[in-house]
C-alpha cells in the first residue's frame, strides 16, 4: 500500500474534521418515511428526506419493484443495445413522456447521468453553453465535460438574471447553436425559475431551453407534473432533465426528456448510455407505478402543497426566517455555519433529522438548515418539528 496516498488523503479528512465540515453518516434500519429508525437513535421524525410524496414505502410502489425483480431478474447483463431493452424500460419511458409533456424520453441510472450524458452529446464545437449561477453541480459538471470533449464556448448567467442572459446570449450570436441551462427549483434556494420569461428568452435568441426539473417533478403544478405545469407552459420547454430518486418513488434512476429525435441521439451517443448498465429493471417497474400512483392521487400533490405551506408559516411565526418560496424546500437561515452545524445535532437529540448546510454549500453568512416536507408528514409531525426547532434555536442562542 502506497502510505504517502493514505496520509494525504487522513490530512484531508483530518482538515475536514477540525474545520467542523466533515459529513457524518447516519443509518436507517427501516423504509425512508416521515419517521424512520435511525441506528443508536430509534424513531426519528425526517425532515431532510427529497420523499415529497410519501412514495418510497407506498405499498403497490414496493410491490411493483419485487413484481419486476421476478419477472425481469436483478439486472440488465449489459447495456441496451448490446444485450435487448427490457420492454419495462419502454413503458416507464412512455410514462415519463406524457407525464412531463414531451414527445419521448429516455432513462438512465441516475438524474447525474442524465446531465451529464445529455449535453456533450449534443453540442458541438462553434456551440454556446450558459447556465444558471445557482445550477446543480451535475449541470456544471457536465458543461464542464462538454467544454473539454467539443470545444464549445460557456459562460454562467447570475442567478436568475434575465438582464444578463440576454447580454451574454447577444454577445455570441455568432453561436452556431445556443442552449441555455436552468434548474427547475433550485435545491439549496427552494426557489422557482423564471421559466415564462426563460422560453421567451429562448425563442427570441433562437436558443434551446433545457431545465433540470429533479426537485419540481411530482411536486409542482396540479398534478404534480412540474416547474411547466406549474406556470401553465406545458410542452414548451425543449428538453427537461430530471430524476426518478426523489417525488418519484424515492428509488433511483433518472431522465431526459424531448423530442424524439433527441432521445433517439442519445441512443446514438450518449455515453452513459452506450457504456454502461441500464436502470435496474426491478427499479424501472417501480418508478413506472409511482408515476402511475400520482395520476391516480392528485390529492397527494395537494396534500404536500398544504403541508409546505402550513410548516412555512409556522416556522416564521416561532420567529426564523425562512427564504420566500412556494416549494417544499424551506429552508431556515441561520447565519455561522457553526451554528446551523450545531442544531442539526442538537436536533437529533430532540428526535428530528435535518442537515444544516454552510459555506461551501452555500454563501458565507446565510448558513441554513433546509427542511424539506412531505406529504407523508402529519400536522402533528410538522408541529412537534417547528416547536422541536424553535427550543433549540432558543437553546442555541439563534433565536432570542
Amino acid at each position: 500500500m502506497n502510505q504517502t496516498f493514505i496520509s494525504d488523503l487522513q490530512s484531508g479528512l483530518d482538515a475536514l474534521k477540525a474545520s467542523g465540515t466533515y459529513k457524518k453518516l447516519n443509518h436507517l434500519a427501516s423504509p425512508q418515511a416521515a419517521r424512520v429508525q435511525m441506528e443508536g437513535r430509534g424513531e426519528v421524525l425526517i425532515l431532510s428526506s427529497n420523499n415529497y410524496l410519501g412514495l418510497c414505502d407506498e405499498p403497490s410502489v414496493v410491490q411493483a419493484g419485487i413484481d419486476g425483480l421476478k419477472k425481469f431478474g436483478a439486472g440488465t447483463g449489459s447495456v441496451r443495445f448490446i444485450c435487448g431493452t427490457f420492454t419495462v424500460h419502454r413503458e416507464l419511458e412512455t410514462a415519463i413522456a406524457r407525464f412531463v409533456g414531451t414527445e419521448a424520453s429516455m432513462s438512465y441510472v441516475s438524474a447525474w447521468n442524465a446531465n451529464e450524458g445529455l449535453t456533450a452529446s449534443v453540442v458541438e464545437e462553434g456551440d454556446f453553453v450558459i447556465s444558471d449561477a445557482l445550477n446543480h453541480a451535475s449541470i456544471i459538471d457536465s458543461i464542464r465535460l462538454a467544454k473539454a470533449i467539443t470545444k464549445c464556448t460557456t459562460a454562467v448567467y447570475k442567478h436568475s438574471d434575465l438582464d444578463d442572459l440576454v447580454e451574454k446570449l447577444k454577445a455570441n450570436k455568432g453561436a452556431k447553436r445556443r442552449l441555455i441551462w436552468t434548474d427547475g427549483v433550485f435545491s439549496m434556494e427552494g426557489s422557482i425559475a423564471k421559466l415564462p420569461e426563460l422560453i421567451q428568452v429562448a425563442k427570441d435568441h433562437d436558443a434551446v431551453l433545457i431545465m433540470d426539473d429533479s426537485h419540481a417533478t411530482g411536486v409542482l403544478g396540479e398534478l404534480g407534473r412540474g416547474t411547466a405545469e406549474h406556470f401553465g407552459v406545458l410542452g414548451e420547454v425543449d428538453v427537461i432533465t430530471s430524476t426518478l430518486g426523489k417525488a418519484l418513488g424515492g428509488a433511483a434512476g433518472g431522465f431526459v426528456a424531448g423530442p424524439a429525435a433527441l432521445c433517439d441521439t442519445l441512443t446514438q451517443r450518449s455515453r452513459p448510455q452506450l457504456f454502461s448498465n441500464a436502470l435496474p429493471p426491478t427499479v424501472a417497474a417501480s418508478a413506472l407505478a409511482s408515476i402511475e400512483f400520482i395520476e391516480a392521487h392528485p390529492e397527494r400533490v395537494r396534500t404536500l402543497r398544504e403541508n409546505a405551506a402550513w410548516f412555512r408559516q409556522a416556522i416564521t411565526e416561532a420567529g426564523f426566517k425562512p427564504l420566500d418560496g412556494a416549494t417544499p424546500i424551506v429552508p431556515i437561515i441561520i447565519g455561522e455555519t457553526a451554528d446551523a452545524i450545531k442544531m442539526s445535532e442538537m436536533l437529533l437529540d430532540e428526535g428530528i433529522f435535518v442537515t444544516g448546510f454552510g459555506f461551501p454549500v452555500v454563501p458565507h453568512g446565510t448558513a441554513r438548515l433546509r427542511c424539506q416536507i412531505s406529504a407523508a408528514h402529519t400536522r402533528e409531525d410538522l408541529d412537534y418539528a417547528v416547536r422541536a426547532i424553535k427550543k433549540v434555536g432558543q437553546k442555541a442562542g439563534v433565536l432570542k
